[in-house]
């Protein structure tokens, strides 16, 4: 008896502890919304839709360059004798850079002199010569004129005469041809002297004193250095082809650089490429780019202007004195204002999402007609639309709206929501797949 007694208790122990489980489970689940499907209450964030102004933006990525850079290449090839600056310098215009050894240039200068007294020479007797023949000309002329000598002699010294003045002009011509190549080598004499031919930094320096460079006379020559006017900067940054239709002319931009984290700079689209960068062409990753060039307009690099460093400390300048400091091929992100619409209503992005107005089980003849016609038109039984859920007192209504531009976190509605609404905006389940129009909803704004 007692045993059976005791079997109870330890029964009734159970089923206690069961049932406690039971409520506590259901609770939970009531808290994390797995109970209460079907006609219960969702629970949604919400936001009203606002009037504001709303800028689109197309960013990119690129490298920052000299808006106007230089190369130097020599005309001439030789030994470097003597280099007058460094990587970093500012050179002004006419200012010597370096100089090429100039002996074996000269040494071309006394040959070719020396051929042009040669050459010289050379014409006085060929005009000796037709002097001579001129007056045997003549001679023979009256002669035979007399009938004293014969045609023959006649003849003879006419085209004798004939061919010194021949021999006299090709002396003439050759004169004329040692003295251009006189002048070539002059030219190629001075050119062993290379100076700047404008203000700016030297960006960069790729020889030595003492090296040999290759003139361009037949090839595209050295790169010995280049010279950029660093103050005048710009980035070049790919911008996609699905984006490339809104980029225009003189756009703004905001200029975001990896060298100087949370700071931003003023930019300005000066060129946009006509042909495309195609990478991966014929792969299902083909990607087509286009380039554009963007001036930094925001000041910088003023010590490069000047050619003097500023010794400021940049840590301790004023914030409205602050000057970067960029280089060549730093790396900067982009953010092109293409499209700007003011005071239109806007609401967050992600509370527009997209409906199969296909499954809609409707008893109204003119939606029923509609929703055939887009049927037919898809041809895949397809109907997707975009749409919002606004709160009616409690109650989603779903509304199909039209969209124009959109920002980082807001999107223009241009038809289906005036301002004032409260629209609902989250949470991103529960607007993606389950809300539907006419749903029980809850606003939760946490």
């Amino acid at each position: 008896m007692a045993k059976d007694k005791s079997a109870t208790k330890k029964l009734l122990r159970i089923l206690g502890i069961l049932v406690v489980l039971v409520i506590i489970g259901g609770a939970i689940a009531k808290m994390a919304g797995w109970l209460d499907r079907g006609d219960g209450e969702k629970e949604v964030d919400t936001e009203i839709a606002e009037l504001r102004t709303i800028t689109q933006i197309v960013s990119a990525s690129g490298r920052i360059q000299p808006e106007v850079e230089v190369v130097i290449r020599p005309d001439v090839s030789g030994e470097i004798i003597e280099l007058t600056v460094k990587e970093g310098d500012f050179v002004r215009e006419g200012e010597l850079l370096l100089r090429i050894k100039p002996d074996l240039y000269e040494a071309r200068i006394d040959e070719l002199n020396a051929a042009l007294l040669t050459q010289r020479a050379r014409m006085e007797q060929a005009r000796a010569n037709m002097l001579q023949a001129e007056v045997e000309y003549l001679k023979n002329k009256q002669l035979y004129e007399r009938s004293l000598i014969s045609e023959l002699e006649y003849l003879q010294s006419s085209n004798n005469y004939e061919a010194q003045k021949a021999n006299f002009r090709a002396a003439e011509f050759q004169i004329e041809s040692a003295r251009a190549q006189l002048r070539r080598a002059e030219e190629e004499l001075q050119q062993t002297v290379i100076r700047s031919p404008k203000n700016g930094t030297i960006s960069r320096l790729a020889v030595e004193r003492g090296e040999r460079v290759l003139g361009q006379a037949q090839t595209a020559g050295t790169e010995m250095m280049r010279i950029a006017r660093m103050e005048q900067m710009e980035v070049v940054v790919d911008v996609n082809e699905n984006d490339i239709v809104n980029v225009t002319l003189a756009d703004t931009t905001i200029i975001e650089v990896d060298a100087y984290p949370n700071r931003s700079f003023e930019g300005i689209v000066t060129e946009i490429a006509n042909s495309a960068d195609v990478a991966g062409t014929g792969s299902a990753d083909q990607v087509t780019n286009y380039k554009v060039k963007i001036r930094v307009i925001t000041p910088h690099n003023i010590d490069h202007a000047s050619g003097e460093f500023l010794a400021m400390n940049i840590s301790e300048t004023p914030e409205g004195n602050f000057s970067p400091n960029f280089k060549p091929g730093m790396s900067a992100t982009v953010d092109i204002k293409t499209n700007t619409a003011y005071d239109v209503v806007s609401i967050p992005i992600q509370a527009v999402t997209v409906r199969d107005f296909a499954l809609d089980k409707t008893d109204s003849d003119t939606t029923h007609t509609e929703t055939s016609a887009r049927q037919r038109r898809t041809g895949n039984g397809e109907d997707f639309r975009r749409v919002v859920f606004v709160n009616e007192g409690g109650i989603a209504q779903r509304i199909e709206v039209e969209t124009g531009i959109s920002d980082n976190t807001h999107m223009q509605i241009m038809s289906g929501v005036d301002a004032g609404m409260e629209i609902v905006t989250g949470s991103y389940r529960v607007l993606s797949r389950e809300l539907e129009d006419g749903d029980k909803i809850i606003v939760r704004n946490n």
